[in-house]
């Protein structure tokens, strides 16, 4: 069962082949055996799954279940859990209980999915790896000596290791399209605005989106079904009519037009990456997509502009963090400056401390023009280049990440290094564009994922795109040996 979709787990507990209680007592027993060395969750829910479980039986039997009723499923450790520790992976929140509920974890809630617990991350979501947690590091279930990606690592070890049939995920520069390409998994970052924030732990307000990570691209579709719409709670959210995403997967793509951003395809790509990408992109051309040579100028800039505008949302945001109200706070402070000081010097990480650094410096007078300003500035610019493509092409397609998996501690110790991972998924965020990460191929047994971008509102087009591929190739149905 640990082995099927959450669309398969849905039609066999509909069926009566097995029960919630069943199927949600083998994950958290997976859990439990292979948690020790992936380190990908950081809570296990176990007494509220089962009681969940037991809840979602009796809707079952009663006829009075929704799709995704008694499917476990995992959160990542940024979402408000009512009653249950929300961590962000940081000390700073390590005593943190929950006194609310995000609304995308009690859409998914309402919907009868049966929450087994919540999974490692970056602090805070800031990193590109899963190796700044303060609950340490995630492993790739693929390589176990190599990372995850980040920072929705936890969600994807877990999901790739078959220890959830799903979870969900946030996506600030690419936290679900990366990991779930170096985890050979389908993860989708909607269009900013249509998955509500509320009970999100911001990072980055702008730019945080939330997401789905699962196997296929019907079960993202199905998760989406549940998480995307309209909160008057959250200033950012979008009201506007939500489809269902499951409706249109099947539709023919023949005519389509496919954009390559000359930029995506540099000497920065992995030879051997870029091989992958072509043959999924020679797929579409089977299919009946018409491929087309685009120029997305301004994506050299992407990195550093993101760079400046996120560290310093996340200094404004992180600011709420001092020692009084909640979270960590230093023993027998001195006086009310040394509260603030010791308290957020031992509650933040490295990572944590840099980024809050440089917003710091370039809020600041004298530089907010020199760099706030400027970066927002070139920001449109980015968004300029994705608008005029969209104006001669359907989607954008290209390599999810320049190579596949590093090993841990690789890049640990140059954060610069570190950010350029990302760097054919940060534009997408800063422009609030919706993008998926679809499974394409191997590249010495470690997973490499082809990137789907779409014009706004467009996830259903990039979903149709992935399950289109995903029926006549099964990249996204393969699995780490040891985890089968």
């Amino acid at each position: 069962m640990h082995t099927k979709t959450i669309a398969q787990l849905s039609a066999a507990l509909r069926s009566g082949e097995v029960s919630s209680v069943e199927l949600t007592s083998l994950f958290l027993d997976r859990i439990k055996q292979h948690n020790p060395a992936l380190n990908c969750f950081i809570s296990i829910t176990e007494e509220q799954a089962l009681a969940a479980a037991a809840a979602a039986d009796r809707c079952l039997k009663a006829g009075d279940a929704a799709p995704l009723t008694g499917v476990p499923i995992a959160h990542k450790d940024i979402f408000c859990t009512q009653g249950v520790k929300t961590t962000c992976a940081s000390k700073m929140l390590d005593n943190f209980i929950a006194p609310y509920e995000s609304t995308c974890t009690a859409r998914i809630a309402e919907a009868g999915a049966v929450m087994l617990g919540k999974t490692n991350m970056d602090e805070f979501a800031m990193g590109s790896s899963n190796e700044t947690s303060y609950y340490g590091a995630v492993k790739n279930p693929w390589d176990q000596a190599r990372v995850p990606g980040g920072s929705s690592g936890g969600s994807v070890s877990a999901v790739a290791a078959r220890l959830a049939p799903a979870a969900t995920g946030t996506d600030t520069g690419g936290s679900i399209r990366q990991p779930a390409a170096l985890c050979g998994l389908t993860g989708l970052k909607p269009t900013y605005g249509r998955v509500s924030r509320f009970g999100m732990i911001a990072f980055a307000s702008s730019l945080d989106q939330a997401g789905p990570i699962t196997y296929s691209a019907e079960d993202a579709a199905l998760l989406m079904n549940l998480m995307a719409g309209f909160d008057e709670r959250d200033s950012t959210s979008v009201e506007r009519e939500v489809p269902d995403y499951s409706a249109g997967l099947d539709n023919g793509i023949e005519g389509l037009k496919i954009g390559l951003p000359k930029e995506y395809f540099d000497e920065g790509l992995d030879d051997n990456v870029a091989r992958v990408i072509d043959a999924a992109i020679k797929e579409y051309e089977a299919l009946g997509a018409i491929i087309k040579e685009i120029s997305l100028p301004n994506t050299g800039l992407a990195v550093p502009t993101y760079y400046v505008v996120a560290p310093a949302e996340c200094s404004t945001n992180l600011s709420r963090f001092d020692g009084v109200r909640f979270g960590h706070r230093c023993e027998d402070p001195e006086d009310l400056f040394d509260l603030y000081t010791r308290s957020r010097g031992e509650g933040f990480g490295a990572e944590v401390k840099r980024r809050i650094m440089i917003g710091t410096y370039v809020l600041s007078a004298g530089y907010y023009d020199a760099y706030y300003l400027k970066a927002q500035k070139i920001r449109r610019l980015i968004s300029d280049d994705f608008r005029a493509a969209f104006e001669t092409v359907d989607v954008i397609m290209g390599p999810t990440t320049p190579t596949t998996a590093f090993k841990l501690g690789e890049k640990a110790d140059d954060p610069v290094t570190m950010y350029l991972s990302d760097i054919y998924t940060i534009a997408v965020n800063m422009a609030g564009l919706p993008a998926a990460s679809i499974p394409a191929g191997f590249v010495d047994g470690l997973p490499v994922g082809l990137q789907l971008i779409g014009n706004y509102f467009e996830e259903s087009h990039l979903l149709n795109m992935a399950h289109k591929y995903q029926q006549v190739t099964d990249w996204h149905l393969q699995m780490p040996k040891e985890f089968q």
